[in-house]
C-alpha cells in the first residue's frame, strides 16, 4: 500500500488536476495526504470543495483515503518531511500539486516493486509538458530498456535529465527516514540531495515508461528553477558531503562536474556571485569537458550576457507565440 505525499503552497490553478490524478488510479490500495504549507491563495478551499463535491457525488471512501494536513509555511520539503511523518505505509510516493500521473501509475510501479523488492528507491519516466505539448524526458536509459536496476549516477550522466523525479518517485519509508528526509535548508536540487544520498548505499528499480507528467507550464514565479538562489540553499554549492566519495567514484565525479557547469553559468554571470562560482568550478576536471563549454567559460562576460539575454527574450517571444496561436485556436 502507498503514502501519498503532496506538499501545496499557493497551486489554486493545478491543485485540482493532481488529485483528480490520484483518485482515478486504477490502483486502489493508498492514502492520500495534503500538506497545506501555508498557502495564501484558495488552494485549500478547492481541495475542500473538490472533496465535499466527490463524497456528496457518493465517494464514501475519500474520508478513508485523504487527509490534510495544515501548517505554517515551512517549504516544500518541511511539507514532505511531514506528511511522511503522518504517513501509515511502507512505501511513500510524492506528487507535487502543479503534476499529475497517468491512471496506471500505482498500478505500474506496484509491479516494479514486486519484480524488484530489494530497492529503497523506485522511479518511472515521465512526460515533460510544455506549451501544452507532452515530450518524453530523454533519461539516459537504452530504447529497448524495459525495467530493472539503474546505476543511477550512470545514467544521469548520460542526457542530465533526471532518472528519478519527484513527482515519479516512490520509497521506502525504512530508507526515507534512515536518511532523515529531505533537507529543509535547501530550495532548489533537495530532490537530487536525497536520492544521491540513496542510490550511493541502495539499489534504484526504474520502468522506462512515462506514467507522470512534469508540467513545465507553471507560471514562472511559482518554479524554484530560473532564479539565482542563496548559495546556503542551492544543492550545488553544498556538495561537500560527497567529496570522498567524489574522489574514488569516476561516474559520480563526472555527473557533479556536468552538474557544476551547467547550474552554475548563471552565477558566473552574475558580479555577486562570480567568484564564489570560480571557486566551485575549480573543483571540476576541466579535462573531461567538452569543448564548448570550456569556450563558454572562457569567453569575456559581457558577450555571455548579451547571448544570455538575447536566448531569454527569444524564448519569451516565442512562448508568447505559442500562447496567442493556441488561444486563437
Amino acid at each position: 500500500m502507498f503514502s501519498i505525499i503532496i506538499p501545496l503552497y499557493n497551486k489554486s490553478a493545478h491543485i485540482e488536476k493532481a488529485i483528480q490524478s490520484v483518485l482515478n488510479q486504477s490502483f486502489h490500495e493508498f492514502e492520500l495526504i495534503v500538506v497545506n504549507d501555508g498557502s495564501t491563495d484558495n488552494s485549500l478551499h478547492i481541495v475542500e470543495h473538490y472533496l465535499r463535491t466527490q463524497e456528496q457525488r457518493g465517494n464514501t471512501s475519500l474520508s478513508n483515503h485523504v487527509r490534510i494536513i495544515n501548517q505554517e509555511n515551512a517549504g516544500v520539503s518541511a511539507a514532505r518531511n511531514n506528511g511522511v511523518k503522518a504517513a501509515k505505509y511502507d512505501y511513500i510516493a510524492f506528487l507535487d500539486a502543479d503534476d499529475w500521473w497517468h491512471k496506471h501509475y500505482l498500478s505500474e510501479m506496484k509491479s516494479l516493486i514486486e519484480q524488484f523488492p530489494n530497492a529503497a528507491l523506485y522511479g518511472s519516466s515521465y512526460y515533460q509538458v510544455k506549451s501544452g505539448k507532452h515530450v518524453k524526458a530523454p533519461i539516459g536509459v537504452e530504447p529497448d530498456f524495459k525495467a530493472g536496476y539503474i546505476n543511477y549516477c550512470e545514467v544521469y550522466v548520460k542526457t542530465l535529465c533526471m532518472p528519478i523525479w519527484t513527482s515519479a518517485a516512490i520509497i521506502t519509508k525504512k530508507v526515507f527516514q534512515e536518511e532523515n528526509g529531505f533537507k529543509t535548508t535547501l530550495k532548489l536540487g533537495e530532490d537530487f540531495d536525497l536520492w544521491i544520498r540513496v542510490a550511493l548505499k541502495h539499489k534504484i528499480a526504474f520502468r522506462n515508461k512515462p506514467l507522470a507528467y512534469y508540467n513545465h507550464d507553471v507560471e514562472t514565479s511559482q518554479r524554484a528553477i530560473g532564479k539565482l538562489h542563496s548559495p546556503k540553499t542551492h544543492i550545488l554549492w553544498n556538495l561537500d558531503f560527497l567529496s570522498n566519495e567524489e574522489r574514488t567514484n569516476a561516474t559520480l565525479k563526472q555527473l557533479l562536474d556536468n552538474l557544476r557547469v551547467y547550474g552554475l553559468f548563471e552565477y558566473f554571470l552574475s558580479t555577486e556571485y562570480r567568484e564564489m562560482a570560480r571557486h566551485e568550478l575549480s573543483k571540476v576536471d576541466w579535462t573531461k569537458q567538452p569543448k564548448s563549454t570550456k569556450w563558454k567559460y572562457h569567453t569575456p562576460v559581457f558577450l555571455l550576457k548579451t547571448q544570455s539575454q538575447i536566448m531569454y527574450f527569444s524564448s519569451m517571444a516565442k512562448q508568447m507565440f505559442i500562447k496567442r496561436l493556441t488561444s486563437s485556436n
